[in-house]
């Protein structure tokens, strides 16, 4: 068996591919999948077109990329996690969770960033469904770290590589500390229920390198504006003057060498979480729109707590 309809995402980018008119049936082929797998690994982002739209189809898609864990923060919301484990439900409310964004008022904009930053461990990669979408707005976008970091001035590149970058699971628009746009500020904060605060509270600091180096020796440039806390030994004005000067460079050039999906009803993509960053562009605030993730485990080997979690908020305990 073999995949029939395999194309470039955007002839313009060095990253990702379309496969077309996949099945459950062409799933249960182990070579099959593992082709999937490696094409995955070389491209950094798959979108799927044209594909059932179940839960089963979804699970059976992300299986070819590894095991799913549970996502690390207790209060985000899962679909059914007896049925369904590790799959979250991305929603966005009428009138919560409100910024402005360059003169526009959006709901569930979020900058680029990668996701679980805020934690000691990755995930692999998210498999991503629309399930109901908006008419305008909730776009999804996608930069590749290896792209970035091909393209990232030089002087500022040394500057950064070698550094770590310190996190937390900070998540309000006002706490935003690195790379805003000109015009931000926070309308209506988002829906942040007391268990959330309390996880949040109790977790230690998750430290991240700026710059990594795969196994098959391409350099990639991972920073996440979105928690950043500072550039790790140096939380100074200067440092803080480094990641923000590095977050708005990531900012000007995702510009030229970004892929923003607009999502159709027949889609899914999964994307590279230890390369790849993402970001959503925001939808109108009386608008809904819902999303079903799987998190694959898998991780890089590469962060760390900045000191040791302290009683129930182990690594183990949110891994």
């Amino acid at each position: 068996m073999f995949l029939s309809d395999v194309r470039t995402l955007d002839p313009a980018l060095p990253f990702g591919i379309r496969i077309g008119g996949l099945t459950r049936e062409q799933l249960g082929d182990a070579a099959l999948r593992k082709a999937i797998d490696d094409l995955f690994i070389r491209h950094g982002m798959i979108v799927f077109e044209d594909v059932e739209q179940s839960d089963a189809m979804q699970l059976a898609i992300s299986s070819c990329f590894g095991p799913l864990k549970e996502h690390p923060v207790k209060a985000v919301s899962r679909v059914d996690a007896d049925r369904l484990p590790g799959v979250i439900e991305i929603r966005s409310e009428p009138g919560r969770g409100i910024v402005e964004v360059d003169g526009r008022h959006v709901s569930h904009w979020l900058p680029w960033h990668f996701d679980h930053c805020y934690n000691d461990e990755l995930n692999r990669a998210g498999v991503l469904r629309s399930v109901d979408r908006v008419d305008e707005g909730g776009l999804t976008g996608f930069l590749d770290g290896i792209a970035l970091y091909n393209a990232f001035p030089k002087e500022l590149r040394d500057r950064i590589d070698g550094k770590e970058i310190v996190y937390t699971l900070s998540t309000q628009y006002d706490e935003l500390r690195f790379g805003r746009p000109a015009e931000y500020r926070m309308i209506e904060p988002k829906p942040s229920p007391p268990e959330f605060k309390a996880q949040a509270a109790a977790m230690p600091r998750a430290i991240h390198p700026a710059v990594w180096a795969r196994p098959t020796g391409e350099k990639v440039l991972h920073v996440s504006s979105y928690m950043a806390a500072g550039i790790l030994g140096d939380e100074t004005p200067a440092g803080d003057a480094l990641l923000e000067e590095v977050c708005q460079t990531i900012n000007a050039l995702a510009a030229g060498c970004s892929y923003r999906h607009k999502w159709r009803p027949t889609d899914m993509v999964i994307w590279d979480n230890l390369r790849m960053l993402h970001s959503v562009n925001g939808n109108r605030p009386e608008d809904f729109r819902r999303m079903f993730r799987t998190t694959i485990a898998g991780d890089y080997q590469l962060g760390r707590w900045e000191t040791a979690p302290a009683g129930a908020a182990t690594a183990d305990a949110m891994a």
